[in-house]
């Protein structure tokens, strides 16, 4: 998977809900819900409880984070 195609998969997903699940230190995890808000060319953001989340594409390819499309 390369970062155009991750890219095009999110960019289709505007405005739709997703849950985010961050990946952190000492098995850590963070799980955000909220409606995929702005695409831009190195990042992307969210939006939950009224408070605007941003992630990189990298971060998804690496698997720092997992996309749930709901």
């Amino acid at each position: 998977m390369n970062i155009n195609m991750v890219k095009e998969k999110i960019a289709k997903s505007l405005n739709k809900k997703v849950v985010i699940t961050v990946y952190g230190l000492r098995n850590k995890r963070t799980r955000y819900e909220g409606v995929l808000y702005k695409v831009y060319p190195n990042i992307f953001t969210i939006i939950t409880d009224g408070i605007e989340k941003s992630f990189s594409y990298n971060d998804y390819i690496t698997g720092d984070i997992k996309i749930k499309f709901v």
